[in-house]
């Protein structure tokens, strides 16, 4: 398998034998992840972060330098020279000449094909408008298989907002390609978007429903969504769906004693504080995890693994 100079735009350029590689490879990187590793020393990651976020800049730079790497960027355009009027096709071809790869989010859907059409060097999306987020999704299956052992066989819902919310997006055709059952739980006016469950109903089972207390009972993985309110076009209609879902003890009652909870975070009310210290919980293992999968990505594209 190729990964070395490889671009990572969407998990639908992936197989599920490479995403199956990938995921060894991460399992194989959790002890350089803790202890570090000059792998790629004198190798210099660009994050180009047109969008706020915490856990997966961080998580990226985090997992560069302890590879023996070096991580440089910004992280809000009004740093930028985009402040300036430059534009995002401009700003990639600047940028390579100072990195060997690139990580870009950006609120434009399309925005990382298009960075990666221009870029000389890898570009991996990590967060394109509300299109997807391909290594969140890389993270949660990695999550999933050291937390129950295996993929195959499982019930997974997904839950919240599944029309803007793209870990969602990336994570459902990911998994289209494992032998799950899907519930898709959300309001009516937060459904799956058509070309994502088209796509996926053609090879898994998914069931959609509005309330989780319907699939719960099933469920062997639970993966939690906020609702995204900045991308929401009418702020009435984010106003219709506000707190529709919360996870808390009292929903837990009748689930599977080991049933594990996921979410990408940041969680806003959708999943009780006291939900933190049951044995569902997995969130903030999910971050750990970020570190190891993209300690494994940075290797195999920047040629340290094979």
């Amino acid at each position: 398998m190729q990964f070395k100079g490889r671009d990572i735009v969407s998990i639908k350029d992936f197989s599920r034998e490479e995403i199956d590689y990938i995921l060894k490879t991460a399992a194989s990187m959790e002890q350089i992840a803790k202890q570090g590793s000059d792998m790629l020393h004198g190798k210099i990651l660009a994050t180009l972060f047109f969008e706020p976020s915490t856990r997966t800049r961080l998580s990226f730079e985090s997992a560069m330098n302890k590879l023996g790497g070096t991580a440089i960027g910004f992280a809000e355009p009004k740093v930028a020279a985009i402040k300036k009027g430059e534009n995002l096709a401009d700003t990639i071809r600047v940028v390579e000449n100072y990195a060997d790869v690139m990580v870009l989010r950006h609120p434009l859907e399309g925005a990382a094909r298009l960075a990666a059409e221009f870029a000389k060097v890898p570009v991996i999306n990590a967060g394109s408008g509300a299109e997807e987020h391909p290594t969140q999704a890389l993270l949660d299956l990695y999550t999933i298989l050291k937390e129950k052992g295996t993929i195959d066989g499982l019930n997974i819902t997904l839950m919240g907002d599944l029309r803007y919310g793209r870990t969602v997006h990336s994570l459902a055709y990911a998994l289209s390609l494992y032998n799950v059952k899907l519930f898709l739980v959300s309001p009516e006016l937060l459904r799956m978007r058509r070309e994502v469950s088209d796509a996926i109903k053609q090879k898994i089972t998914v069931v959609e429903a509005s309330a989780v207390e319907d699939v719960l009972a099933e469920t062997d993985v639970l993966y939690v969504t906020r609702i995204q309110e900045e991308r929401f076009p009418d702020p009435t209609e984010y106003t219709k769906v506000s707190g529709t879902y919360k996870i808390d003890l009292k929903t837990l009652k009748d689930a599977k004693e080991d049933m594990i909870i996921m979410h990408p975070l940041p969680r806003v009310d959708e999943i009780d504080h006291e939900v933190d210290n049951t044995p569902h919980a997995r969130y903030f293992q999910q971050v750990w995890n970020g570190i190891v999968t993209r300690t494994a990505l940075l290797a195999l594209i920047l040629g340290a693994k094979k």
